[in-house]
């Protein structure tokens, strides 16, 4: 592996290979996953979400469980490397507010935040050193951050993740919009993020770096997009056919299984509608059926447990617990394109290989990360 790509550069924070793994939940992207992508340079993701479900809460209540979980995972991660950990924290959770005080506590490097607009997430990490990426799906929602955050607490976000319809799980678009498919590509989304950001960088030579996400499969993907002025991009689909991620066989064997007519788009109990792959229990959920189900806590903001017809946490437990006839297993659109399973240390150095082969066919005049 030769890289010579130049690094995202997040404020202070400096990740050699301009990559974030996604975070992924219920239990997808562990400590083992994001320590492993940390320790080849680029940046490993914790997902926050779910980690305690399932629990006896006999012993502990939920939030409780949750908030120590999630320790643990931190824990465990930096124990394993000295590189680049963040969490992802949906801003849906009913315990949002105590998973970020766990990331600030145990020092995590970033915050990454979406499943709504983080327009709190200043105010909830006030003093501490850990970097804050909202996820947007819009150049109007990135606004709406940039001038709240300015206006309430005088900061800008240290980088934002722009996440396109081709994503895998919970989407920021309107579930009729994908299944007509008359959404905005994330080239056009790209485009107009770049623009919004312009007018809220601080001075010349100081940047809010744009982070590309939803769909990005290679290389030449992550070329495209540095091309097109991103600082890095972020991927997920392809790190759960890891030997370090920690679902699984079964999981990654749908993953490896999986047609592109297997993809569907769900509508969730988040309020969001969320990309997954076919299984007996997503075709019930397709056909409108309804899932009984009990709930001792309530962990989705929006979530009435007496109208929805399904419980989303139990049943992606159930994808990581390897029940997959009772389960939603979420994954990008490119996920039939996945077809080994491989170390982390091999998916980066192929990946970084193929972005410098393609930016090197396009002349030497490119400066990645769009300098």
């Amino acid at each position: 592996m030769h890289n010579q790509l130049k690094p995202l550069l997040i404020g202070d924070l400096e990740i050699e290979i301009p990559l974030i793994q996604g975070g992924m939940g219920v239990r997808v992207s562990m400590a083992p996953l994001a320590s492993a992508v940390a320790n080849c340079g680029a940046a490993g993701t914790i997902a926050s979400v779910g980690l305690a479900y399932g629990m006896d809460e006999t012993t502990t209540t939920f939030v409780k469980g949750s908030k120590d979980a999630l320790q643990q995972e931190i824990r465990k991660a930096k124990q394993l490397t000295k590189g680049v950990i963040g969490v992802n924290i949906m801003v849906a959770l009913s315990n949002y507010e105590d998973l970020v005080q766990v990331a600030v506590e145990e020092k995590a490097d970033f915050i990454v935040s979406g499943a709504g607009l983080p327009l709190s997430l200043p105010e909830l990490t006030s003093g501490a050193s850990v970097k804050l990426i909202p996820i947007v799906s819009s150049a109007r929602a990135t606004d709406i951050i940039l001038k709240t955050w300015k206006r309430r607490y005088g900061r800008i976000p240290d980088a934002i993740v722009v996440e396109g319809p081709m994503a895998g799980g919970h989407l920021g678009f309107k579930l009729e919009d994908l299944r007509t498919q008359s959404v905005h590509t994330l080239e056009n989304l790209v485009a107009d993020v770049l623009q919004a950001v312009k007018g809220y960088e601080p001075r010349p030579g100081i940047k809010i770096p744009v982070i590309a996400a939803g769909g990005i499969f290679d290389g030449k993907d992550i070329a495209k997009f540095l091309m097109l002025g991103v600082q890095g991009v972020q991927m997920a689909t392809r790190f759960v056919a890891t030997f370090e991620c920690s679902v699984p066989d079964a999981f990654k064997k749908l993953y490896l299984a999986a047609k592109q007519e297997d993809v569907v788009i769900i509508d969730s109990p988040v309020g969001m509608p969320g990309r997954a792959i076919m299984t007996d229990f997503v075709r019930k959920v397709v056909a409108g059926e309804k899932m009984a189900f009990t709930c001792s806590y309530k962990c989705l903001r929006s979530c009435d447990p007496q109208t929805v017809p399904y419980c989303i946490a139990r049943a992606l437990c159930n994808a990581v617990d390897g029940d997959l006839d009772n389960a939603v297993v979420f994954a990008g659109s490119n996920v039939a394109k996945v077809k080994e399973i491989v170390s982390v240390k091999d998916l980066i150095h192929e990946l970084i290989d193929e972005t410098n082969a393609a930016l090197g066919a396009r002349g030497p005049s490119h400066k990645p990360g769009g300098a």
